[in-house]
Formats: C-alpha cells, sequence, structure tokens
C-alpha cells in the first residue's frame, strides 16, 4: 500500500513539473529549439565567441573610426577651478554644488580671490538631516503596514550619500559652509559604504521601535524625546567617522596659486557662509529638466526628494533640450557654471573623457539594435540621471546651436580631460536630465511657469533617483 502511494505522488509530482513546464508564459521545448535554430542561423561564431568571451566588450564594441582626435575649442569656457575626487562616495551632488558656488565667489572678486570648501563638514550634517527624516517618516507611517510603499521608502534606504542641488541649497543655509583646509576629509567620508550600512541598521532598528512607540500610544512628548536621544546615537557615529564639526576658525583667502590675499580672520560657519556666498541661495535659482515622458512647460515636485526634513522637495520645470540649452548657453556667456545631472555611463569613453553617440556599436557586435528613445529609456529604467557634474563650457556652430559641451568632473584631476569630459550635442540630448540656472538667466515666461502649482510625483519614478 505504501509502494502504491509514493508511485502515485512521485507520478503527480512529475505530471505537475511537465505542466510547469508547458504552462502558457514558459519557455517551452519547442521555443528552446527555435532559438538554438535561430542561434544556428547566425553563422560560424567561434572567434567572436572567443572574443567576447576573453575581451571586456566595450573594447570589442569601440568604433575605432571614432577614436579619432576631437576639437577641445570652445566658443564660451569658463575659468578653470581645481578638480576634486569624490573617490568611493555617492556626493557628486555636493561636488558639483561647490563647484559652482566656489566659481561664484571667484567672479565676484574677479578670479584675484579662491575658496575650497569642506566637504566633510556639511556632508555630516547631510548625513545627520537625512536620519531625521527617516525617523520622522518612521513616526508619521507609524498606522500604515509594514509592507505599505511609504513605509518601505523609509526603511530600505534609510540614509544615502545621494542627493541633489536643493541639499547643497538648503543645508548651507541652516549649518553654513567651512574650508577644506580647517575640516578634511576621512576616510569614511571618501569610502561612505561600511559607514552607511552601521547607520542605516540603526536607523532601521530605532525606526521599530519609534513605530511601536505610535502603536502604544505613547505622547507625541515622549516620541520626541526618544527620537532625539536616537539621534545623539547617530550623531556621535557620525563624529567617530566623519569628524566632530567645526565651530570656529582662523581663515585667510588665498589667490589661484595658494597666497594669501586677506589677513587671516575669525569665522564660524555661518559667518564664513555669508561671507562667501551672500546670502541665502534658494530663492536665485530654478531647476530645470527633460522628461520627454511629461508635459513641457509644466512644474512637477518629487516627494520626500529632500535632504531635510524641514527642506524643499526637488522642484522642476519640464522643459525640451533646446529650451534648456539656450539656459545653459546664456550663463556659460556669462561666465557662470552650472550644476547639471546625467546618466553618465551610457556610451561613455573612461580613458578620453568622451561621451558620443557613436562610441560604441554594440548592435553590430550583438547584432541586434538597441532603438529605445530618451522616453522608452526613461519609462522602462534603462536611462536615468545618475551624476552630477558641473557645466563649464559650450562650443557653438555657425547656427548658433551647441557641438559640444565641457564639465567639470568629481573623479580627480588625471581623470579623462585634466578631470574634465566633452561631451557631444547629440548626446548631451539624449543623456542630460537637470540642470539649475540662476534666474538673472531665464526668460520672464519661463519664471512664471516655474510658479504654477506644481504635480506632486513619487520618488518611485524611475527617472527620480538621487545624483551620485
Amino acid at each position: 500500500m505504501k509502494k502504491q502511494l509514493v508511485s502515485l505522488c512521485l507520478l503527480l509530482a512529475s505530471s505537475s513539473m511537465a505542466f510547469a513546464q508547458q504552462a502558457d508564459g514558459g519557455i517551452s521545448q519547442d521555443m528552446l529549439r527555435q532559438m538554438e535554430a535561430n542561434h544556428a542561423k547566425q553563422g560560424q561564431q567561434k572567434a567572436l565567441f572567443n572574443a567576447v568571451a576573453n575581451n571586456n566588450i566595450d573594447n570589442l564594441a569601440q568604433d575605432f573610426n571614432n577614436k579619432k582626435p576631437f576639437d577641445t575649442h570652445f566658443t564660451y569656457d569658463t575659468p578653470k577651478q581645481s578638480i576634486h575626487d569624490q573617490k568611493s562616495s555617492g556626493r557628486c551632488w555636493m561636488f558639483s554644488g561647490f563647484n559652482v558656488l566656489r566659481a561664484n565667489y571667484a567672479k565676484k572678486h574677479n578670479d584675484e580671490r579662491r575658496v575650497e570648501f569642506s566637504h566633510a563638514y556639511l556632508f555630516f550634517y547631510d548625513q545627520l538631516e537625512k536620519a531625521n527624516l527617516m525617523l520622522q517618516g518612521a513616526i508619521e507611517t507609524a498606522k500604515k503596514p509594514m509592507d505599505d510603499i511609504r513605509v518601505q521608502f523609509f526603511f530600505k534606504s534609510p540614509i544615502g550619500d545621494g542627493g541633489t542641488f536643493c541639499g547643497v541649497s538648503d543645508l548651507a543655509a541652516k549649518y553654513g559652509l567651512v574650508p577644506m583646509s580647517v575640516m578634511p576629509e576621512t576616510y569614511s567620508a571618501d569610502n561612505t559604504n561600511k559607514m552607511r550600512a552601521l547607520v542605516s541598521s540603526k536607523l532601521r532598528e530605532y525606526g521599530l521601535e519609534l513605530r511601536k512607540m505610535v502603536a502604544d500610544g505613547a505622547k507625541p512628548a515622549a516620541i520626541k524625546q526618544r527620537k532625539t536621544e536616537m539621534l545623539s546615537t547617530i550623531y556621535n557615529m557620525l563624529c567617530l567617522t566623519l569628524g566632530e564639526p567645526v565651530k570656529q576658525f582662523s581663515y585667510a583667502f588665498t589667490d589661484k596659486n595658494g597666497k594669501a590675499v586677506t589677513e587671516a580672520r575669525q569665522f564660524t560657519p555661518q559667518s564664513f557662509y555669508q561671507e562667501v556666498v551672500g546670502g541665502p541661495i534658494n530663492g536665485t535659482f530654478i531647476m530645470v529638466m527633460n522628461d520627454p515622458r511629461r508635459e513641457y512647460y509644466k512644474t512637477y515636485e518629487v516627494e520626500y526628494d529632500r535632504h531635510s526634513y524641514d527642506g524643499h522637495n526637488w522642484k522642476y520645470l519640464n522643459l525640451p533640450m533646446n529650451e534648456i540649452e539656450d539656459l545653459a548657453i546664456a550663463s556659460l556667456k556669462d561666465g557662470r557654471k552650472l550644476y547639471s545631472s546625467y546618466d553618465v555611463g551610457k556610451l561613455l569613453d573612461r580613458k578620453r573623457g568622451y561621451a558620443d553617440l557613436n562610441n560604441y556599436d554594440y548592435g553590430t557586435l550583438f547584432n541586434t539594435t538597441f532603438p529605445m528613445t530618451k522616453a522608452d529609456r526613461i519609462a522602462t529604467f534603462d536611462s536615468g540621471s545618475t551624476h552630477a557634474m558641473t557645466l563649464t563650457a559650450v562650443d557653438l556652430g555657425s547656427d548658433g546651436r551647441p557641438v559640444k559641451w565641457k564639465v567639470e568632473n568629481s573623479w580627480g584631476a588625471t581623470w579623462g580631460q585634466q578631470g574634465c569630459l566633452i561631451m557631444t550635442a547629440d548626446w548631451f540630448r539624449e543623456y542630460m536630465f537637470r540642470l539649475v540656472v540662476d534666474k538673472q538667466y531665464v526668460p520672464q515666461r519661463l519664471l512664471d511657469l516655474e510658479k504654477q502649482k506644481p504635480v506632486m510625483v513619487m520618488p518611485e519614478d524611475p527617472l527620480f533617483q538621487v545624483d551620485e
């Protein structure tokens, strides 16, 4: 009897497996044979397989005809400044934002003064503010189930080192700035992974505790007090990894050669901010973006896309690329650099620091095509803003339209074109997404459109990832 039951079970299991393999939507044997036959039609590919199997795909797909030297002349170029290296961190948004601020300071002083800002200082408060944003989010969503999409938003990535220009404008105004020399980079500032993982673990633990306090009916004052205690632990972890934030320091401004041009003075972070920036950054700029999936000339705001609970969500005016180009040209003509962001890894020749749609011919290598439009790539998570860089130069053709662009990158001075990246106009239109423009270069009609009530979008959208 037992043998019959075992045989029956095996028969049922076998039938179930056969059904699963043949169920509509799975890969059937007929489908597999068709794939094998289609592959055989490709002809003799042993040499191609050997080449692909033993080499970097980009090396094989690189178009040799596109490796010729390229022109490095630009119609409008901004003054050079030192190139920094974000190393193994996702702080490109801060590096690019600081590039703009220090270039503005140099321009204000006719390039006779230079300043270098401490990334570690502002990063300390960026991480502290993001920790508070996560814990407050855990409190405000405590009555929702753990599998709610907004609860998961806070717990999946409690803290990160990516961001946008809004982080620079909000954090610098709140906490001030300090020179790089008074609070230099630490190992964990340059290599954020382990620090981020440990802080994230504590925040998840704390988030669960705060949810329980809400569920148990704790009073708001008690919850706030406990959150402050939790943030004290995070503050201590940040002090040990990034250094305790500077409160007061002595500093003398220098020229581009490092020679002091002022007497040393005493500063606080706030007074230094007032000295070098001069006032609030918020309100002086607009953010524009090219998202061909959405209606142009509309304003959109990304919920929770901010660095601090009391900061600004990222709000942008969606424009066609030709209008974004016009804004960038107007700024560069006046010698003003701009924060901008891109899908930098696409078709980038890293050795030469050159981005061109013709750098690599993947289609010929794999006997296929890659025809998706910019809108298609965004909608399917195939492309999106991944990296912020500082737009510094444009070369115009005889028709007045861009031929190529140049950006200051944050991958060190020995990378690419002495730390810069040159991109063709065609590549720029396909893989550039965000631009921060001073309002003085924006036509009034666009300023008026930017003031319209924004359409709220969620951070899960494929395009609204932070710059790293």
